[in-house]
């Protein structure tokens, strides 16, 4: 059964046993009507211990749910069971205690957090809003600013911050925490009932806290409606009755449930929950992980090693002479000395992290490390001769790992003995921080070798994703069309800042001329360079005159912006319309003012384009993996699902009309075969 009733000493044990972990199906909720039933017709039962089997408390809805209609008994009734009961409950939190789980507890007369639980609310994560009284009861108990944060963040806190905030009446220690539960309970019974949140009033603020906390909320939701949805919600429980409080909370959870946002968020926790472990590796054992060796100590390789140490793993970096290795340290220690001054970290603990990183010249000490990756700079002959000389010292059961972003790991490898230990590991820079991981192998990894991959990417806490072998892979290649597209624009007659604030609006964090102007615009072109020689065509007419004109970006003051103490200065910089002006001369076409839609049109659809052409190519597995590479490595707005799901909402035939309209302006390639398959 997923609900169980105890009676011992006077108090009964509902244990909700639902693995893996205790979500609230139909089943589990039915199971609480009962155990509401089964404790109040009990005379020999004086309270109640709610608790939960396994490693945690109910962490929220039943995801096989998610897509369902809402089935009774529906979980506001459950809850207003339990606080209704004749017999008052206690929950006892350990693990997590979130959504609905975290509304069961609120419905309780007390709780209690076991230490280390975390408890909150992260339906705006899935653009929800809490729908069983999250907003209603919250602030009736912890008070209204505290709720705001709790709710509108979709961040769990600490136990010991919720007995803090009043969440909970107070923390027990983990060892024994059901006789501790038990223990409390009885002293708590000997004192005055708590008075039950439905029937507490919640003290209003002023209007300029909420005109505070709207802008706040605004700001951190970057386009997304659920966290605006949920103050509001939270505004209108502090001035209306309960009744009222809860019909409004249900109907906007209702409404959302059923948005584009709240769909494609869904989405994105779906394809997240897959993305470990996929299929075809079912059955396959990774070879240990036990020792990393990281070839390369600068901004990349530091940030592989920081992101290694950190999954528990002993590292050892080797670089090319002493000078480079007492670079690749101070890297290493930078890293971890900015991580302590943030309060993120112990002194303690980084020194324990440094204590199992090594740094030296000599690629011997790598002979006996389970995986070694390459994070040099990216030149192919550079890093053929560090894998001829890994091949050397390193046994045939070494996996050996390529950081490449743009090179072909086939070429790097070509005539390398036992070609079936080599993959492609492309971290994202900064590489202990971003959580993309792409997974490239080549025709001849083994299967336990790409296992390996993915068992890294769970130790280290990344989001892996399997590409296969293009220029670029499946984020870059992405990103080089994005960038086309943006100086396709400029040519057609947009700035740079209606491109950029466009694309602001439609939520990513960054537009793509700001972005440039944070990593360099050198760096683009480097890689342009590259790819020239490599036969490829890369278009960039303006970015190209502006480095040549020395201006590098932020770093150098000037860029597509002009910098005066790190901020970008309004207007077109002189030497950014002249530039734009040469291009259009070599590269003809109309000009016309456009809207916002119509940049965002001009970007996203042959992105979603390029997607197509990636999964029909099978560089990418699915849509949902091109999905989970631009939110994770390139600051896609979660809430919008990702190119490929975006697509979906708006519609692939109103995707192919659109790309067609801007082909016939000379914005945009044809739409593939397989944009049009979807379509």
């Amino acid at each position: 059964m997923s609900v169980s009733v105890e009676v011992a000493g006077g108090i009964a044990q509902v244990v909700i046993d639902n693995p893996p972990v205790n979500a609230l199906s139909r089943d589990v909720r039915a199971g609480l009507i009962e155990a509401v039933r089964t404790a109040d017709a009990d005379p020999a039962v004086r309270a109640v211990l709610l608790r939960c089997a396994g490693r945690t408390f109910v962490a929220g809805a039943d995801v096989k749910e998610f897509d369902l209609p809402p089935m009774e008994p529906h979980l506001p009734d459950v809850i207003a069971a339990v606080e209704g009961a004749g017999k008052p409950w206690l929950a006892l939190i350990h693990g997590n205690a979130l959504g609905g789980g975290m509304e069961l507890a609120l419905g309780c007369r007390w709780r209690l957090a076991v230490a280390g639980a975390k408890l909150g609310f992260p339906e705006v994560n899935l653009g929800i809003i809490p729908g069983a009284g999250g907003t209603v009861r919250t602030p009736r108990l912890t008070g209204i600013e505290a709720a705001v944060e709790l709710v509108t963040s979709g961040k769990p806190v600490t136990a010991a911050r919720a007995a803090e905030i009043g969440l909970v009446d107070a923390v027990v220690d983990a060892e024994d925490a059901v006789a501790a539960a038990l223990a409390w309970l009885a002293a708590a019974l000997a004192r005055p009932l708590p008075v039950a949140l439905s029937a507490r009033s919640v003290e209003a603020p002023d209007a300029a806290f909420w005109a505070a906390a709207e802008a706040r909320v605004r700001k951190a939701a970057r386009g997304a409606a659920a966290p605006g949805e949920a103050l509001a919600s939270l505004r209108h429980a502090a001035g209306a009755g309960f009744a009222e409080a809860m019909a409004f909370e249900r109907e906007t959870f209702l409404r959302l449930r059923a948005s584009d946002e709240a769909a494609a968020l869904r989405h994105v926790f779906h394809a997240e929950r897959a993305a470990p472990r996929p299929a075809e590796l079912n059955g396959i054992t990774p070879r240990p992980l036990t020792r990393v060796g990281v070839i390369g100590g600068g901004t990349m390789g530091a940030g592989i090693a920081v992101a290694m140490l950190n999954a528990g793993l002993p590292v050892r970096m080797v670089e090319r002479d002493a000078e480079a290795a007492a670079r690749g340290l101070g890297n290493v220690e930078k890293i971890y000395r900015e991580t302590v001054a943030r309060g993120r970290m112990s002194e303690a603990a980084m020194a324990a992290r440094l204590a199992d990183f090594s740094v030296g010249e000599s690629y011997e000490v790598l002979g006996d490390c389970d995986l070694v990756i390459e994070g040099v700079f990216e030149d192919l002959e550079v890093k053929r001769a560090v894998f001829a000389r890994l091949a050397e010292v390193c046994g045939p059961e070494t996996v050996l790992a390529t950081n490449t972003s743009y090179l072909d790991p086939e070429a790097i490898y070509a005539g390398l003995p036992h070609p079936e230990r080599f993959l492609g590991l492309h971290f994202f820079s900064p590489a202990h921080v971003m959580k993309l991981l792409e997974i490239v192998p080549t025709g001849a990894t083994a299967p336990d070798v790409l296992a390996t991959g993915f068992a890294l990417a769970r130790l280290a806490g990344k989001m892996p994703v399997r590409a296969g072998i293009c220029d670029g892979f499946i984020g870059n290649r992405i990103l080089k069309l994005m960038r086309v597209q943006a100086e396709r624009l400029l040519l057609a007659g947009s700035t740079p800042a209606e491109v950029d604030a466009a694309m602001r609006g439609f939520g990513m964090a960054m537009g793509p001329f700001e972005a440039q102007d944070l990593s360099g615009l050198d760096i683009a072109a480097y890689q342009r360079q590259a790819a020239r020689a490599r036969g490829q065509e890369s278009f960039a007419p303006v970015g190209d005159l502006l480095v040549a004109a020395g201006r590098l970006g932020r770093k150098t003051g000037g860029g597509w912006y002009d910098y005066e103490d790190g901020k970008a200065q309004p207007g077109l910089p002189l030497a950014v319309g002249a530039s734009i002006e040469a291009a259009r001369a070599q590269v003809p076409a109309k000009t016309r003012a456009r809207s916002a839609e119509e940049i965002v049109d001009a970007i996203l659809l042959p992105m979603i384009n390029e997607a197509a052409q990636i999964v029909g190519e099978g560089i990418a597995s699915s849509g949902a993996d091109v999905d989970l590479v631009k939110i994770h490595g390139y600051g896609f707005p979660r809430h919008r699902g990702g190119p490929v799901c975006y697509g979906r909402s708006i519609g692939f035939a109103t995707v192919v009309a659109r790309l067609e309209a801007l082909q016939a302006e000379g914005l945009a390639e044809a739409p593939c075969a397989e944009l049009r398959a979807w379509a």
